[in-house]
């Protein structure tokens, strides 16, 4: 019986993984234009970091952790957590007053898997330290539509405010009286919602309890001056960086730690799974973790749904990873010459492959095309005996001499000129 993934667990496989260099190659170069550092979190940590950031009543923390309860850790959720735990157990707020960090790698939760949506996924996460300014929350929002924008991907924005303590309790008093006159309408999970994490039923997805929230209180109705303020400027600065959006006053994310800024970037093409990237801001989240009183905004993207999306619509051309140079030796003089010229040409950093298998010319062609190499060397004992390989433009089929009268490491210095560097 043959051994096959862990449901919800996916195998990224070479003909697809061109894509997802891709995208994290732009995404670190977005990064680096925004001055943001790369950071690397374990994928374990203490479950408390979760439950206190997260939220012990979200369904993240209730259902769809993977935790050892009898060792206390957990596979991480989201990247957001453990970034502030690194920044506070590291001090990096001494370092500098404003950190820019950003991460990428694996997440976990136990969720039905579907289209876009896996047990382990993977995100962008980027993250903006102790900043409070609007600008600075529409600067962020406006690097992850350059992503998406450098990707070809369309998507649309969408924006609300959670407001901050001053004015969501009053808010969440007013909603629960108001859920519990609809209790009737709701579902089970919401009715449970109702009296644990009454924002939640905001955002939920059956037909009942969206017709029930319609006529919902809005918390943009109730915020506070500093946060209507706030929220005013985040939106005229969206303006002024040309980007288009709607206010969605039911938008809420699924984690405790979100105050203000809330914003999801939102497409049709991926069926229930609409969110290819979200965020907000989390002003009191550094210091319920123990650390200083910091504010901070982030997003993270989900890698799978990036790729699905630049399948299905993006005309952007990216660079799939090929080969400088497949070297063809049929005998063994020719192969034990290409076998030392693979060495050098590698050693230079030209990307060579070498079939040691003494095939036929036809296969070792074949895989050349195969492998995409620009350039083939055709070496065989009747050329080696004449001091003279053929190489070969495997795009244009183009063939010229190309004279072995010197030495292996001459050779490597006029094929490294002749092939130059890869196309951008």
């Amino acid at each position: 019986m043959k051994i096959q993934a862990i449901n919800g667990f996916k195998d990224i496989l070479p003909d697809t993984i061109d894509r997802w260099q891709y995208i994290e190659q732009r995404a670190r170069d977005i990064f680096a234009r925004f001055g943001l550092q790369e950071i690397r979190v374990p994928i374990l940590e203490k479950t408390e970091l979760f439950v206190r950031s997260i939220g012990e009543a979200t369904d993240v923390v209730e259902k769809e952790m993977y935790s050892f309860p009898d060792k206390g850790i957990t596979m991480r959720p989201e990247a957001t957590a453990s970034i502030m735990r690194a920044f506070i157990e590291h001090g990096l707020h001494v370092q500098q007053p404003v950190q820019r960090l950003y991460t990428i790698g694996p997440m976990f939760r136990h969720e039905r898997p579907q289209k876009g949506r896996l047990r382990q996924f993977h995100q962008l996460d980027a993250e903006i330290i102790g900043a409070t300014e609007p600008l600075v929350d529409a600067e962020l929002i406006a690097m992850g539509q350059m992503l998406l924008d450098e990707l070809g991907l369309h998507t649309s924005l969408e924006i609300n405010s959670l407001g901050c303590p001053v004015c969501r309790p009053p808010f969440k008093a007013l909603l629960v009286a108001f859920l519990k006159q609809h209790h009737t309408y709701l579902c089970d999970d919401c009715r449970r919602r109702t009296h644990t994490n009454p924002l939640r039923v905001l955002d939920c997805k059956q037909a009942t309890c969206r017709a029930v929230v319609q006529s919902a209180p809005s918390l943009l109705d109730m915020l506070c001056r500093d946060c209507d303020d706030h929220f005013q400027r985040v939106g005229q600065a969206l303006h002024h960086f040309d980007l288009d959006f709607q206010i969605n006053r039911f938008m809420v994310r699924g984690l405790d730690y979100y105050t203000r800024t809330t914003f999801e970037f939102l497409t049709t093409a991926l069926g229930a799974q609409a969110a290819v990237g979200a965020g907000g801001r989390y002003d009191g989240l550094i210091e319920q973790l123990g650390g200083p009183a910091l504010s901070g905004i982030g997003f993270a993207m989900g890698l799978e749904r990036l790729a699905l999306l630049m399948e299905q619509q993006s005309t952007q051309k990216y660079t799939a990873s090929s080969m400088d140079i497949f070297l063809i030796a049929l005998g063994d003089n020719a192969l034990n010459a290409c076998s030392r010229l693979a060495h050098l040409l590698r050693k230079n950093g030209v990307k060579t492959a070498i079939d040691y298998a003494g095939r036929s010319l036809k296969a070792q062609l074949k895989q050349a095309n195969r492998i995409n190499a620009r350039y083939s060397l055709i070496l065989g004992e009747d050329e080696w005996l004449q001091h003279e390989a053929i190489l070969r433009n495997m795009h244009t089929q183009e063939q010229q001499p190309f004279a072995l009268t010197d030495t292996p490491e001459e050779w490597c210095s006029r094929l490294a000129d002749i092939i130059g560097p890869a196309p951008q």
